[in-house]
């Protein structure tokens, strides 16, 4: 079932397109990632599902209501949001961090329990009461991860979770959304680096020029084609898994 989809989707900045006729959909109990070269469109369609950025034409449904009718405290509720954020180093606690996941549900919500099982899901407890800014790269990306978990909503966008880390933690933050899945999230996240890609995600959706040129299965939408098209690389190929070798 598509938790989140957009169909023949068009957005702008600045009067330049995008996002063109995009169409992609993310089932729940999967995680989707979402690959392109620099520029292709990966983060603008993550923006676009969480409203963050008005389109212009098609549709976008969630949880099979249309993302127009989702007032701000809805949306956030539906949709956890992990961007691309590199460079925090905010000097909070990292359980008062965790519990601004629960802001979408008001300052009357007891979100204890969710704040205490996203932190134990993530393996940051014992952090609880140091700060961020003290943690390796590694560490907040868990501790934010967590935050987005405190949400506890059914779809969960992820904007370059492997980004900056070394590859110890970018194996254990892939499983850490593997795991999301497993309990039935839609998990759609961009990714640069195609052979995790390949390797954690059940479908792929890619993006050239804001246009999806394929989506379905990793073995099926990276065939040898489709990466010396979109990215200009040939690659090998080890138990499924693509690995990026040369350019073309």
């Amino acid at each position: 079932m598509s938790a989140l989809s957009l169909s023949q989707v068009r957005a702008s900045y600045s009067a330049r397109a995008v996002l063109d006729d995009a169409s992609a959909s993310f089932a729940a109990g999967q995680v989707t990632g979402i690959v392109g070269p620099n520029g292709a469109g990966k983060t603008t369609l993550l923006r676009v599902a969480l409203g963050l950025l008005p389109f212009e034409a098609g549709a976008v449904t969630v949880l099979g209501r249309s993302l127009r009718d989702y007032s701000r405290e809805a949306l956030a509720r539906a949709i956890a949001y992990l961007p691309q954020e590199n460079a925090v180093q905010w000097p909070m606690l990292v359980t008062r961090i965790v519990a601004l996941g629960r802001m979408p549900y008001g300052a009357r919500d007891d979100g204890a329990a969710a704040i205490a099982d996203a932190m134990a899901r993530c393996d940051v407890a014992h952090f609880a009461a140091r700060r961020l800014n003290e943690l390796s790269a590694g560490e907040r990306a868990r501790v934010l991860l967590a935050r987005a978990l405190a949400t506890q909503a059914p779809i969960l966008l992820v904007d370059e979770p492997a980004a900056h880390l070394d590859p110890a933690h970018q194996l254990r933050l892939m499983e850490l959304l593997r795991g999301e899945a497993a309990r039935g999230v839609a998990v759609a996240i961009t990714l640069h680096d195609l052979s995790l890609a390949s390797r954690f995600c059940d479908e792929i959706v890619v993006l050239r020029d804001g246009h999806v040129v394929g989506q379905g299965a990793p073995a099926d939408v990276l065939s040898d084609a489709a990466l010396a098209q979109v990215f200009g690389i040939a690659a090998k190929r080890l138990d499924g898994n693509v690995l990026p070798w040369s350019r073309v």
